[in-house]
């Protein structure tokens, strides 16, 4: 069998907010069609790594490179342009535009995303909402709807943060049921997780992070020996 290709590899990657250095090294590869987790507790700098591929940190350097497109040095518009798109864990949904308005709101930036109606084939909870302000929504149906806005992008890789946070747990499994009818169209899914349970129904691979830096990675076949350790990575 053939691998895929390489979609996106990170190489050397620092970020730094300010004077503060975050990242320090980062490097793993996401192959095109997977879906690929990166794992850690709270500060190691998953979300960080989402914002330094999209170029929305004060100061990056080291590789990204993006379907063989450096893109470090770039603006955040141009590297969505190429064909990434990030969904915030804050979701960003705006409060004073109802669904489909915010539906429609991200510009296309290439042929292949999903009009409305697919995007309500995943998403059916949002197909009697679509004249519901952003602020009437639950937090399910908010990241139904965050999901929902990138898919019309054209975009190939998402990138989702903390995707099921403080969801009820029959959202979180139409959340993970999403993700992988989306692979199966053939995008390809980063997910910053810390509910590795959830991670574990959806992810091909997984990158340990810690302090900033990829400590450890494995394969999804390989999550249960690595139990214990991922345990202790965790502190769960």
């Amino acid at each position: 069998m053939v691998e895929a290709a390489n979609i996106l590899d990170v190489k050397g990657l620092e970020a730094w907010y300010g004077e503060s250095h975050i990242l320090h090294g980062v490097d793993f590869s996401v192959r095109r069609g997977e879906v690929v987790t990166l794992l850690g507790r709270n500060g190691a700098g998953k979300t960080t790594t989402l914002k330094s591929i999209m170029g929305m940190v004060g100061k990056r350097k080291g590789s990204v490179t993006y379907e063989g497109t450096e893109t470090v040095g770039l603006s955040s518009d141009r590297i969505a342009r190429l064909g990434i798109a990030i969904c915030p864990e804050e979701r960003g949904i705006f409060a004073s535009l109802d669904v489909r308005e915010n539906l429609m709101l991200p510009p296309k930036i290439m042929a292949g995303g999903l009009d409305v109606d697919a995007i309500l084939e995943l998403f059916p909870n949002l197909r009697e909402r679509m004249a519901s302000q952003g602020t009437k929504l639950s937090g399910g149906e908010q990241q139904m709807l965050a999901i929902g806005r990138i898919l019309r992008t054209g975009a190939k890789l998402l990138m989702l943060d903390e995707p099921t946070e403080g969801l009820a747990p029959v959202i979180i499994e139409q959340i993970g049921l999403t993700i992988k009818k989306l692979k199966d169209r053939g995008f390809t899914i980063l997910l910053v997780e810390q509910n590795f349970r959830f991670a574990s129904t959806v992810a091909d691979r997984y990158y340990v992070m810690e302090h900033g830096q990829i400590i450890d990675t494995f394969a999804n076949s390989e999550l249960e020996a690595n139990m214990e350790k991922l345990h202790a990575y965790l502190g769960v």
